[in-house]
């Protein structure tokens, strides 16, 4: 049986390849599953049917014959479990990237989106510029921790794994920034995340979404 995974109807990222689904695709890409994409407008994401598979209104989620999930964090590490390509098979190593996973999600990921929450949303106010430079310095202190151990390697803990990708999932958001800039070694990681054929995929598939419905 296929999975479903659920996608914006109309991404607010434009097709940049920032929406959570993303993520999704990519593992999928990297272990060779196929996979199909039930698009969601917001009004659909606040109905009972999402809400029964997602209780908090958001995307993306996924069905595969009964199982439904919701969080991609976790729905990658189920896939990564389920499926050769992300996980290593010595237990340590593996244990090492799952630690990664968390790493990503849980101490990366934090102030990274709150900056992009609040060049939007909080642009405007008077708080703005100190609140932005706060966020930066939290960023500095975990690109400068993840900077010291990436050194020269291409990835985390040896071969690429579900810790990689849900790393340079997160660090994108970042892409353009001087404060990313800063870190060289970091900035060519995420660019070899993104060289990966399999994110490719992943990314074009995203694109042509919100590409055709822009055209609609």
């Amino acid at each position: 049986m296929t999975a479903t995974i659920t996608a914006f109807e109309r991404s607010p990222d434009r097709g940049n390849g920032l929406a959570r689904d993303m993520r999704l695709r990519w593992a999928l890409e990297e272990v060779g599953q196929p996979y199909e994409v039930r698009l969601l407008s917001f009004e659909a994401m606040k109905q009972p049917a999402h809400l029964a598979l997602q209780p908090f209104g958001q995307i993306p989620t996924y069905e595969d014959g009964d199982l439904s999930l919701f969080e991609s964090g976790a729905i990658v590490f189920h896939i990564a479990e389920r499926h050769a390509g992300l996980l290593p098979d010595d237990a340590k190593a593996r244990a090492r990237a799952i630690a990664w996973m968390f790493a990503a999600l849980n101490t990366v990921e934090p102030p990274v989106f709150d900056r992009a929450l609040a060049r939007i949303l909080e642009r405007d106010q008077p708080w703005y510029e100190q609140r932005l430079r706060g966020l930066e310095d939290i960023i500095r202190k975990r690109l400068d921790g993840l900077s010291r151990h990436l050194g020269d390697a291409d990835w985390l803990d040896g071969a690429f794994s579900a810790g990689d990708l849900l790393m340079v999932t997160v660090l994108r958001r970042l892409q353009g920034s001087d404060v990313l800039a800063e870190y060289p070694n970091v900035a060519a990681y995420v660019a070899r995340g993104e060289a990966r054929p399999a994110y490719k995929r992943a990314f074009d598939a995203q694109l042509a979404v919100f590409t055709a419905a822009s055209t609609r």
